[in-house]
């Protein structure tokens, strides 16, 4: 039983040639072939004169010049044709996309050449002595060998060359009556055969060199530019890595030299690092911390609920901050200190470290403590009375409790202003207190500001007498919709205009305007006073922020009016704003959302 034949198995060296061949454009390797037929073009016309000429001398006779005169003219009309057609295609333009075409005007004219060969052997070959006809058929012989180096780029084109020189030869060795002659003629498809797959093999081994030669020259190109992409990477990654180094360089600066505390752990809360901060604010030094675990720095009784909220922090992966924990120091004492804990998660998504930052807060939430005492004690303790006491001195000074001395009523009067002055310090800081601790409670609604510039006008009117000022609006106050507090909006107007009024000179005039500015509504307070100091501009919206001119000491004030107008305005969605005015003076101007219903 015949076994069947084993697979051929190919080397790896050899499979990656073949790897390489096969990204080669089959154009350009066809293109390539094409032009190695046409440089071995002028070799095939010169041996067709070369061997024409031979046979011509050999052929010679008186009654056969006539048909050899014949047969140069067609040598010579090859040779034309071929010289014609070798000259068309080195001056083509495009020899790579018209490469097919080529091809084939050169297997018509290798036929050709071939088809001459022939009709001489069919021509001459019965005329002929024996030892012509021997020499003849060496000839024909040699001129078809000599195609197969000539022609191998493309084994068809030699084929149609072969087969125009020994078809007609054949047919008239197999016709001749000649036993040897018939059994030569059986013989000469067997020699073409042969020729022809020797071309058929010198036509692979030029494929696969053109090939190769393309598939390299690309890949050539292909890995010069990869190189320039990689020496670009290489530089771009010494430069990320130089980056990297200094960041890490001011991260570890950072953290030595933060004046908060910085402690490094790992996923089980062992420490693994602390800053100099942390070593001062617990009084334990680096050694006695790292390697151990952080539960060190919380109470026993709190180790649970500290587990419970690592295991927490672990699985969730996400930072916290604002955590609030009362540390134990080395000398007994407690701090309170606020956390913030943010683990570091590689691409992996693994925890490779965490990072807690902690800041003592002990004196921050006295200092909260005694705030809230201060201002329990500001507005119980001190405004009640307070409110009593200047009601009592408002009643003398009207006379309702009868008639008083001059002297004496200097003295209530002043009292009075100076309570009154007392009274709205209190107010004030009790007002920036709630704004500022979130407290103050707004109301808004929707009502026209124009009409609230105007009521603004006639509340104050009085106090603008009092310095002898006058209000005056500049220009059309419209009823135009906001959406805010009214009480807290008439708290600003009364703010800017007061100031307005102790500033400006007496018999002047504080002009209040309004306008629109696209989606917005500005109302405008405009005096004529000496001017805002450059030094003071930027912090006028500060806290008891007041300038150092001899004129801003003499005017009363608490120096938290503007501060609060900023933060009201603000709250409603606004903002507030100063510029100088032309001609000398100042304007203040605060801006809100006109409301759209």
């Amino acid at each position: 039983m015949s076994s069947l034949p084993e697979p051929r198995l190919e080397t790896p060296r050899q499979q990656s040639a073949a790897g390489i061949r096969d990204r080669a454009d089959p154009r350009l390797v066809l293109a390539d072939r094409v032009n190695q037929l046409y440089n071995q073009l002028p070799v095939s016309i010169a041996a067709t004169f070369v061997a024409g000429a031979i046979a011509t001398v050999e052929l010679w006779g008186q009654w056969l010049k006539e048909l050899v005169l014949f047969w140069w003219a067609l040598v010579l009309a090859f040779t034309v044709a071929a010289t014609s057609l070798a000259i068309a295609y080195r001056r083509a333009a495009d020899k790579v996309e018209e490469a097919a075409e080529w091809l084939r005007r050169l297997g018509i004219a290798a036929f050709a050449n071939g088809a001459s060969w022939g009709f001489a052997g069919a021509v001459f070959f019965r005329s002929l002595t024996d030892e012509q006809q021997v020499f003849l058929a060496f000839l024909f012989a040699g001129i078809a060998s000599v195609g197969i180096p000539v022609y191998a780029a493309s084994w068809p084109v030699f084929a149609l060359y072969a087969a125009g020189i020994l078809a007609p030869f054949a047919y008239v060795l197999a016709t001749f009556g000649n036993r040897l002659f018939i059994e030569i003629a059986l013989l000469v498809p067997v020699f073409y055969a042969v020729n022809v797959a020797i071309a058929w093999r010198l036509n692979q081994v030029f494929d696969s060199g053109y090939r190769l030669r393309h598939a390299y020259g690309r890949l050539t190109e292909d890995y010069s530019v990869l190189n320039q992409r990689l020496e670009k990477q290489l530089v771009e990654l010494e430069e990320a890595r130089r980056q990297v180094e200094a960041s890490g360089r001011k991260l570890a600066l950072f953290a030595e030299r933060a004046p908060i505390a910085v402690l490094e752990l790992d996923p089980q809360a062992r420490v693994l690092e602390v800053n100099r901060a942390a070593e001062i604010l617990f009084g334990y030094a680096a050694g006695e911390l790292v390697d151990g675990h952080v539960k060190k720095l919380v109470h026993p009784e709190f180790h649970a609920e500290f587990d419970a909220n690592w295991a927490k922090l672990i699985s969730s992966r996400e930072p916290q901050a604002g955590v609030r924990i009362r540390n134990p120091r080395r000398d007994g004492l407690d701090v309170v200190c606020e956390w913030t804990v943010t683990p570091l998660v590689n691409t992996e998504g693994r925890i490779v470290a965490v990072i807690a930052q902690g800041q003592d807060i002990t004196r921050h939430l006295e200092a909260e403590r005694l705030k809230k005492e201060f201002t329990s004690t500001l507005s119980h303790e001190l405004r009640t009375p307070l409110t009593s006491i200047i009601g009592s001195l408002q009643l003398i000074n009207s006379g309702v409790m009868g008639e008083v001395g001059r002297d004496v009523a200097e003295l209530t009067t002043i009292a009075e202003r100076n309570g009154q002055r007392l009274l709205d310090l209190i107010n004030d800081i009790l007002d920036i207190e709630k704004i500022e601790s979130g407290k103050l409670t707004m109301n808004p609604e929707v009502f026209g500001l124009g009409e609230l510039v105007r009521e603004a006008l006639v509340l104050n009117k009085a106090f603008g007498e009092r310095f002898g000022v006058r209000f005056e609006a500049n220009g059309p106050i419209a009823a135009r919709p906001v959406h805010a507090d009214r009480k807290r909006l008439l708290q600003v107007m009364t703010n800017l205009l007061s100031n307005a009024t102790k500033f400006s000179p007496e018999g002047g005039v504080v002009e209040v305007t309004m306008e629109e500015r696209g989606p917005s509504l500005r109302v405008g307070v405009h005096d004529r006073g000496p001017g805002i100091p450059e030094n003071f501009r930027h912090r006028i919206f500060g806290r008891f922020a007041q300038a150092d001119s001899t004129t801003a000491r003499q005017k009363s004030g608490t120096g938290l009016g503007l501060a609060i107008c900023k933060r009201l305005v603000e709250l409603m969605q606004g903002r507030i704003g100063f510029e100088d005015r032309a001609g000398g003076g100042t304007t203040f101007w605060f801006e809100l959302p006109r409301h759209v219903a």
